[in-house]
């Protein structure tokens, strides 16, 4: 016999089997129980969450010849015409392809026969809002009222299209999207019955891909499982099929924009692309990551943070406590729009090219929420007194021609030969580091001062706030700095002391020629108005 998916192989046989819409299982059940069995239902909800799988359960349990309980037998003649679909009794009609009035007149007809056997005469219509305005207006008096051993049954995924006067004859049931939870329930209960295996990481990721429709995760399932016959189902295998990236990509697109890098954020794109991600859903995923990140920050309850592994969670909660939550906002803002805007895109790697750089360059948008995120970066510099000096005679400098330039590597001619070392062969410690903290520290350059200390001078103060705090915690170390001291220790094989700055320009504020307000002007590089 050939293969069945195991969606229609483990279609629920009961009603305990249905999962997620126990208010409308509880309502079917009582009224099979007290024998007030309704005329019209209408069920409507989003795909695969178990609208036409309920009719068929609902059809075997009203006309089983030995019911237990509320439940069909499924042992009976009833049952199992019902289940191989040759009842007489149980009509399905798709009226995606049946849907004119000569369809529903032919419907109208057969209901005056009662059924050959059994109790009720059940029609199942699939997608009903297909249906064209004559064959609703056909279908309305027959709807109203039916004989009585006639039930008829409407499933639809877009109520909003049926008429009024459908909509009042009906008993009408939401279906709601069925929860992660209740759905890795069931594949791992289906996963037994099969036995196969999967980790639960991968069980998870299937149950978020789903979307709430239960049919799709156990056909992503199917999918896995058949590209990796035989084997264990682990996470990397599941992104493998369904073209999806783990949270550490995502990590470090989001690391390689704070640091306004460019051009890591964009090889990060690239190597995501080449490792055969689909675009469309990676945008959308890393949407989801920023979303954590905000709940991380702004939330008091973390449970409704999506799953997540813990050293995943430990990198995004340092992230967030990097980013205020203004900065966080535009960064769903501009992936959000792009969400949209990729759908329909004929080159959909340069769109989110353009994303990263929005994200890395405010300045690019000329939006007035983004002046937010330059002037945060400007009370950076000011709390900083880096301020740069001014000359009355020259135009004042753009933030990228004076904050940003690199200070120079300084050796003291006293240093110890180790720690001269690690500054001459800088770049050698970095690839020792992990790409999470290699696009912050990219930004640091080292120095040796004569009384042995490693000092790492920073330009950019989102970089430098990675490994120092600056809230509450003021100047406390972040597990970031411990990690990098780690590896510069293991390098010189010994215990290094290492300072962190972030850059001042050549002068202090006292000391610069301009006034205060030529100095923001300069920073800022836009027209300040002030009035007396």
């Amino acid at each position: 016999m050939s293969y069945t998916a195991m969606y229609r192989k483990f279609r629920p046989q009961r009603f305990e089997d249905v999962k997620g819409q126990d208010h409308i299982v509880t309502t079917l059940r009582n009224q099979i129980k007290s024998d007030r069995i309704g005329h019209a239902y209408l069920f409507c909800g989003t795909r695969g969450t178990g609208k036409t799988s309920v009719a068929k359960l609902f059809a075997k349990a009203i006309n089983c010849e030995n019911p237990q309980g509320e439940n069909p037998c499924m042992e009976c003649a009833s049952c199992k015409a019902i289940q191989s679909g040759a009842s007489m009794n149980v009509i399905e009609i798709d009226a995606a392809s049946n849907n004119g009035v000569d369809n529903i007149r032919q419907i109208v007809e057969e209901v005056q026969y009662p059924p050959a056997e059994g109790k009720y005469k059940v029609y199942i219509i699939d997608e009903v809002h297909m249906l064209s305005i004559g064959a609703f207006n056909a279908l309305l008096k027959t709807l109203e009222e039916p004989p009585s051993y006639v039930v008829f049954i409407l499933a639809t995924t877009e109520v909003h299209k049926l008429p009024v006067t459908i909509l009042s004859r009906c008993q009408r049931y939401d279906f709601k999207r069925i929860g992660v939870d209740d759905i890795s329930a069931r594949i791992k209960e289906l996963l037994d019955i099969e036995k196969l295996e999967a980790d639960d990481a991968a069980i998870s990721y299937i149950a978020r891909s789903a979307d709430g429709a239960l049919r799709d995760a156990l056909s992503l399932l199917d999918q896995c499982m058949a590209f990796n016959f035989g084997k264990r189902l682990t996470h990397e295998m599941v992104l493998d099929v369904l073209g999806a990236a783990d949270s550490e990509s995502y990590s470090n697109i989001v690391r390689a924009v704070i640091a306004s890098d460019v051009s890591a954020a964009v090889k990060q794109l690239e190597k995501a692309i080449m490792d055969g991600r689909e675009l469309s859903q990676f945008v959308v995923d890393l949407t989801g990551y920023l979303r954590n990140m905000l709940l991380i920050k702004t939330a008091d309850d973390l449970s409704i943070v999506n799953d997540m592994s813990a050293e995943a969670f430990e990198r995004i909660k340092e992230e967030a406590r990097i980013l205020p939550a203004s900065e966080i906002l535009r960064y769903v803002r501009v992936f959000s729009e792009l969400t949209n805007q990729i759908r329909y895109a004929s080159n959909k790697r340069i769109l989110t090219e353009i994303a990263l750089i929005k994200l890395c360059c405010p300045q690019t948008e000329a939006r007035d929420e983004n002046l937010i995120s330059r002037v945060r970066y400007l009370e950076k510099i000011i709390e900083s007194g880096s301020f740069v000096k001014s000359d009355s005679e020259e135009k004042p400098a753009r933030p990228e021609e004076s904050v940003n330039v690199k200070p120079e590597s300084v050796i003291s001619a006293a240093a110890p030969e180790d720690i001269k070392k690690i500054v001459q062969n800088w770049r050698a410690v970095m690839e020792r580091m992990g790409s999470g903290d290699h696009v912050f520290i990219k930004n640091a350059v080292p120095s040796a001062d004569d009384e042995g200390n490693l000092i790492l001078t920073f330009t950019n103060p989102f970089c430098y706030a990675h490994y120092i705090r600056t809230d509450a915690e003021s100047d406390a170390q972040s597990k970031a700095f411990g990690d990098t001291k780690a590896v510069i220790d293991n390098y010189a094989g010994r215990d290094v002391s290492i300072r962190m700055v972030l850059q001042s320009s050549m002068a202090g504020t006292e000391e610069s020629s301009g006034s205060f307000e030529e100095q923001i002007r300069s920073q800022i590089d836009m027209d300040i108005i002030t009035e007396d």
